[in-house]
């Protein structure tokens, strides 16, 4: 492995051959070992930004507040597609957007369905339902650059040929585009229960009353290794009855 040359020692060719390899396995070491060092009164979860935005960061400043140990660090990341390694990442939990098929070493609590409605500006609220006439000539606002949102509600509702995706504003998250339709620039796609705060204290509108399952749900996912066991399920239980309480917009879904 070495070789002396003087007072000093030399790696051999073998050696240097070797060395990216021992070195990206330190690293996966010192990755592994990091996600072990935690604060043991501390959960740490991630989670998508407009789901934290629109829902999660008052329901864990309330929970925080119902009993001593229930600290929660909170890193909101944008994710195109909702993912979390915990052999690599520090986190003990993570809400994820997904279809539900998970590793079989882990915990997932389904917290709601992710229910994708239009929403505008409050000016709007005065305005009847809208029609496909309508919505065809207005500014479609589109959440996500491959403009799915949309496509899955207009081919649900029926009205894919009818209304076109060309065209209108692209932003990254549901977040993004549902400010950019709350200041009256257009329509966007949004989530039922992450607007139904802001439809209630007349913030957002909701043009077309009805909603679309778009085959994906919200879930509280942990590895069942994980420290801190009774606290995760803590958190879940309070979750899931933060959800049952919330009252939405009475509008039709479609499954």
């Amino acid at each position: 492995m070495f070789q002396r040359n003087g007072r000093n020692l030399q790696l051999t060719e073998s050696a240097r051959a070797l060395l990216p390899g021992v070195r990206d396995g330190f690293l996966a070491l010192e990755r592994a070992c990091s996600t072990l060092q935690t604060d043991e009164g501390i959960l740490r979860m991630k989670a998508p930004s407009t789901l934290t935005m629109r829902w999660l960061l008052a329901r864990l400043s309330r929970f925080r507040h119902l009993q001593v140990g229930n600290e929660v660090q909170l890193t909101s990341a944008w994710m195109d597609i909702d993912a979390v390694d915990f052999t690599l990442e520090p986190f003990d939990c993570a809400i994820l957007l997904s279809h539900g098929h998970f590793p079989s070493d882990w915990e997932a609590t389904l917290l709601f369905p992710e229910l994708l409605i239009p929403v505008g500006a409050p000016t709007l609220l005065k305005d009847p339902p809208w029609d496909v006439k309508r919505l065809a000539k207005a500014e479609l606002l589109h959440p996500t650059p491959d403009r799915r949102d949309w496509r899955t509600w207009l081919n649900r509702m029926g009205l894919a040929d009818q209304v076109s995706l060309k065209g209108g504003q692209v932003f990254d998250t549901l977040e993004l585009g549902m400010i950019a339709a709350a200041r009256g620039y257009g329509v966007s796609m949004g989530d039922l229960l992450m607007v139904a705060e802001d439809v209630a204290q007349a913030r957002l509108s909701l043009p077309w009353r009805t909603a679309v399952f778009s085959g994906e749900n919200y879930y509280l996912v942990w590895p069942r290794t994980r420290p801190g066991a009774e606290r995760l399920r803590r958190l879940s239980d309070f979750l899931q009855t933060e959800v049952n309480a919330m009252e939405l917009p009475l509008v039709e879904v479609l499954h």
